[in-house]
């Protein structure tokens, strides 16, 4: 017996049911194809009714993305761009994301950390708990990133992560060099040692020097990790490095770091502080003479955005900054499709603000986030969301992500290329200029100018 259609139902409305129900199964996927039919039918609602259909079509499933940065605190500058990247990317996904034939709402929920580690994680299990998030997106240096990781980790909810040494992450969060990976539902993009130690070593060759670096390295989660990575492989290198020794966050006194610098003329000077040590540590350094003999001064974590080095006015010129992102970057963003320069200029028009790294590195974190959820074919799946990330292969606006490549499970490594903050171009409204002056690490990306002595 052939099937016939009541007559105040059409084709089209059959059709709009089954889309709907496969909507409704990808929202609650435990939830049978049958199940929905019988409580659609008990409710009054079967294909004679009518309105099955449309408020089936109605209720699109959505899907919940947390977004967890620092902007305000001490690490407030690096997360100055978030309200802006958020703008694009709402908009972007306002007709909703496309996946395995369904298509679902996005919504995004965005915390600030207030520079604070345990608010950082109780903003995550917040996350986590109350509002059921499907995926946790969070960057900007460990005292952001690990606790928001650690907390998804324990919790089974995917998280990807960017800016922060990859070995901060994944070491600093308790694996084991040679070990398995202890971390099956958290995953990070982002440099690490090794780049700096490319990046670096091409830059401190563009000057001639005595070859002695001075180091300054915090007792925290990002200078030991770099302690223990980068200043080895520095020495390897034909590098004499001094290390001043680690020192607590907050300090205000460097006077005994600055008289070892000098006793030993370091003519490279190098350190990842947060931004208020190295305002405080460069000043002292000026005052007491050091700064003279300073050929290069190569600084990462602080001096990535321009409201960081203004505030150091002239001594702030000629110093050199690790460069995750650049608006010369050669790489678009998938999801919106603007290039860096559109994406700075549209920034710059905006807010009447000059672009920073962090404009990239944050869209990026998009870029891949929805590319995984993509690639996940049932984003509300979290075992299948974070399988898609761990073989996750795209192009961001930072540049490649490619998971299967390592160096260990869970982590895909990104390009830092030096820069050098100079006096901007005639005609330019702003202070300084960020210019890129070696590309190492990735030789598609411009190198815009050579590096010029600090002192």
């Amino acid at each position: 017996m052939k099937n016939v259609l009541p007559p105040t139902v059409t084709a089209t409305q059959v059709e709009l049911t089954h889309q709907a129900i496969h909507a409704a199964q990808a929202a609650s996927p435990t939830i049978s194809r049958r199940g929905l039919i019988t409580a659609a039918g008990a409710g009054g609602l079967a294909l004679g009714a009518g309105p099955l259909w449309a408020q089936a079509a109605s209720a699109a499933p959505v899907l919940k993305v947390g977004f967890i940065s620092p902007r305000t605190g001490p690490l407030g500058a690096l997360g100055e761009t978030d309200t802006f990247i958020l703008a694009q990317v709402r908009k972007t996904l306002a007709a909703g994301l496309s996946i395995g034939g369904v298509k679902y709402a996005v919504e995004i929920l965005d915390r600030d950390t207030q520079s604070d580690p345990a608010r950082a994680s109780q903003l995550a299990k917040a996350l986590i708990n109350s509002d059921k998030i499907d995926l946790m997106l969070t960057t900007t240096t460990p005292e952001t990133v690990n606790p928001v990781s650690d907390a998804c980790e324990a919790a089974g909810v995917p998280c990807l992560s960017t800016v922060m040494p990859w070995e901060a992450w994944y070491f600093g969060r308790g694996a084991k060099p040679g070990a398995p990976s202890p971390f099956k539902w958290t995953y990070h993009f982002s440099f690490g040692g090794g780049s700096f130690t490319t990046s670096y070593t091409s830059q401190f060759a563009a000057l001639p020097t005595n070859k002695k670096i001075g180091v300054l390295y915090p007792n925290d989660a990002d200078g030991n990790a770099i302690r223990a990575t980068l200043a080895p492989e520095l020495a390897k290198a034909g590098f004499t490095v001094v290390d001043a020794g680690p020192y607590e966050n907050g300090t205000t006194d460097y006077s005994a770091q600055i008289a070892k610098f000098k006793a030993e003329r370091c003519e490279i000077f190098n350190t990842f502080p947060i931004p208020p040590d190295f305002a405080t540590f460069w000043r002292q350094a000026a005052q007491q003479g050091y700064t003279r003999m300073v050929k290069i001064a190569q600084i990462a974590k602080t001096g990535l955005v321009p409201s960081q080095v203004e505030a150091l006015g002239p001594l702030a010129i000629n110093l050199g900054a690790g460069c995750f992102w650049h608006k010369t970057f050669p790489y678009a963003s998938p999801l919106t499709g603007l290039s860096g320069v559109q994406l700075a200029d549209a920034y710059e028009a905006s807010t009447g603000k000059q672009w920073t790294q962090m404009l990239g590195s944050t869209m990026s974190l998009f870029d891949a986030g929805t590319e995984a959820l993509k690639a996940s074919t049932n984003p509300r799946d979290k075992a299948a969301l974070a399988k898609a990330i761990s073989t996750l292969k795209a192009t961001t606006m930072q540049g490649p992500v490619d998971f299967a490549k390592g160096p260990v499970p869970n982590v895909s490594v990104t390009p830092v290329v030096g820069a050098q903050w100079v006096k901007p171009a005639a005609g330019s409204k702003f202070k300084l200029d960020l210019l890129v002056t070696e590309n190492a690490t990735d030789r598609n990306i411009p190198v815009a100018a050579a590096l010029k002595s600090y002192s």
